[in-house]
């Protein structure tokens, strides 16, 4: 008698079905936290994606720069940072003469003091957009009206 194969359970991070029907399934786990033994089981699970059909992807962490400005723009994702005044300006300004950096946009729509948080907020609903996986937002940081370019 043949000796058995271990048993293995493990659970993948997602499934996902594609409107084309295909199917792919997803481990999510940063590159320096991949063991050896990670390495086999996401193997295996590819393997046996490739039996039913499915493509098997495994996706890193987010890259650090994107992550920090994640964080970052987190903090500003409350309602109380939101203020319509300060917002419409920014808007108002960013649709009239087109892409700004952060600290002329704040500067030309009031008090910085009063005038980030409200912006910080529009990236953060995605109002407004910037390149968040390039540097580290900051004062220069040029941003514009979301489905615009730069």
């Amino acid at each position: 008698m043949p000796a058995s194969l271990p048993q293995r359970s493990r659970v993948p991070d997602y499934f996902v079905r594609l409107a084309d029907g295909s199917a792919v399934v997803i481990d999510v786990r940063p590159d320096g936290k991949v063991t050896p033994a990670d390495q086999e089981v996401f193997q295996a699970t590819k393997d046996l994606c490739a039996t039913v059909g499915w493509a098997y992807r495994r996706l890193g962490g987010p890259p650090p720069v994107f992550l920090a400005n994640l964080r970052w723009l987190a903090g500003y994702r409350h309602p109380r940072c939101f203020r319509a005044p300060a917002a419409a300006a920014h808007l108002d300004r960013l649709a009239l003469e087109g892409p700004a950096s952060v600290r002329d946009l704040a500067e030309a729509t009031g008090d910085p003091v009063t005038t980030l948080a409200p912006l910080f907020h529009l990236l953060w609903k995605q109002q407004i957009s910037t390149d968040l996986k390039g540097r580290v937002l900051h004062l220069d940081t040029v941003v514009w009206l979301k489905g615009e370019t730069p």
